[in-house]
């Protein structure tokens, strides 16, 4: 069973496509997207993030894509950063979505009833602490979404699923415990995508993602931040990666924090006469914390 194709019929009335998620409705990417582009906006499920950036790709079959890039617990989603590298997608915005794990069941069910719990694997280990002082049968599956429809519509009196808030919403199900991740401050930073290479520019600008690759000779990094910090301008996040057919060459993906947007300027032109390669990804507004 796969999540909803993008080619399917909306189930919901709508102007637009609709808007590329990874993953089944009721996901965290889902929670992101109600965020940022307001609640109901209609979704595009995805399997992959491969087919998520395929599909935001082309403004017929949708009108953008949200895809999860790092987590403030697991760090980077480092295939991520591959596909927006080979990808033409230009980023327009970000959310940073407070994770909250929550224990669903049906109607009726109670924590007595329960025998198992169903769950994707990250899930299951994010709250571990919790499951492992009841005596239930750990369940993984391929997404916390998905487990909580088929919790809902096999209507199991006896398991319960962990997931997001709106899947107990869109799956008329029941949270029986609320918030029972074991690390409290677990963040994932999503980046919200557009086919548009012609996207007007953002007035209220202040963050800017970009990646550069060097010609590797001695201490040619250590001038390009310093170039960086010279213009006042905050790396707020340096991540590199091996440069595809090279002998442990490096790339670097580059979040760039900034007041003016001459001092943006001043950078872009000095990456470029420093750098063999730059790609600007977008310039957009840093985006703010969000509870999921």
């Amino acid at each position: 069973m796969s999540p909803q194709s993008a080619n399917s019929p909306q189930t919901k009335k709508s102007i637009a496509p609709g808007i590329c998620i990874q993953g089944y409705e009721g996901s965290f990417h889902q929670v992101a997207a109600n965020s940022f582009f307001g609640k109901g906006v209609p979704v595009i499920p995805c399997d992959t993030f491969r087919e998520l950036v395929r599909v935001t790709a082309d403004p017929v079959r949708s009108s953008g894509g949200i895809m999860a890039i790092e987590n403030s617990i697991a760090g980077s989603i480092l295939p991520n950063y591959n596909l927006l590298q080979k990808s033409k997608l230009v980023v327009v915005g970000e959310v940073y979505l407070s994770i909250s794990q929550n224990l669903l069941a049906n109607n009726g069910v109670s924590l007595s009833d329960i025998r198992e719990v169903h769950s994707h694997p990250m899930a299951i280990l994010q709250c571990l602490d919790y499951l492992e002082s009841n005596a239930w049968k750990l369940v993984e599956t391929e997404d916390t979404a998905l487990s909580a429809r088929l919790i809902a519509q096999h209507r199991h009196k006896h398991a319960a699923a962990i997931a997001s808030k709106l899947a107990a919403e869109l799956y008329g199900l029941t949270i029986i415990r609320p918030d029972i991740h074991t690390m409290k401050n677990n963040v994932t930073r999503f980046l919200v995508l557009s086919a548009n290479k012609h996207q007007p520019s953002i007035t209220d600008a202040n963050k800017a993602s970009v990646y550069f690759q060097t010609d590797h000779s001695k201490g040619i990094l250590a001038k390009v931040l310093t170039g960086i910090a010279s213009h006042d301008v905050n790396l707020s996040k340096l991540q590199s990666m091996p440069i595809q057919g090279s002998n442990f060459k490096y790339g670097f993906y580059a979040d760039l924090e900034f007041e003016k947007n001459t001092q943006l300027q001043k950078v872009l032109q000095q990456l470029s006469a420093q750098t063999n390669q730059l790609k600007i990804f977008g310039i957009y507004k840093k985006g703010k914390l969000v509870k999921g």
